[in-house]
């Protein structure tokens, strides 16, 4: 199986939708209202993009996103199908589910939400031995190749401008290069 994990603000969901639920006509917070007002909008060219990437992959989403916290699967299923994308098979568990941490370095505040979803991520690998292929797309850098970075993940792609996401040049091409 192919996988790839998600992450939503700054890589489909650019910086210029943040803060567009509260502009949406009946948002609510409650937990009952639909993820589709509840959330911020997908950048369209960023899920063309996107769905580019599922079609000539094959591959499945689990949501990596810090959104997971906000909506079960079920209702991120509903959202992702009502925006036109294929929806995401699963979440990552929470650092709290996770029982694979990583003892081997010292957790930092500057790092802590890229370890976390680092760790994240890995227990997800470890639960699903099935996955032959594999990538994570963040604006959050969690590459391994700084070299002390032993947290990080090897099959990562980092969206470092915000406004532009997975549509920003090169991004897809080293996406593929992991999932092909």
């Amino acid at each position: 199986m192919k996988v790839i994990f998600l992450d939503h603000d700054g890589v489909i969901c650019l910086s210029p939708q943040w803060g567009g639920r509260f502009k949406k006509k009946g948002f609510d917070s409650n937990p009952e209202t639909p993820m589709d007002i509840r959330m911020d909008s997908f950048d369209s060219k960023a899920i063309k993009v996107l769905k580019s990437i599922l079609e000539k992959t094959g591959c499945e989403i689990v949501v990596s996103s810090d959104w997971k916290r906000w909506g079960t699967l079920e209702q991120m299923q509903k959202m992702y199908i009502k925006r036109g994308i294929k929806p995401p098979i699963a979440l990552t568990p929470t650092l709290q589910e996770c029982t694979i941490h990583g003892n081997n370095f010292i957790w930092s505040k500057e790092w802590d939400l890229e370890q976390t979803r680092s760790i994240e991520i890995k227990q997800y690998l470890h639960d699903h031995p099935e996955i032959t292929h594999w990538v994570a797309v963040d604006d959050l850098d969690m590459s391994d190749s700084e070299g002390w970075r032993n947290w990080g993940l090897t099959n990562f792609v980092l969206t470092p401008k915000s406004y532009e996401g997975i549509k920003q040049c090169g991004v897809k091409e080293r996406i593929l290069k992991f999932l092909e």
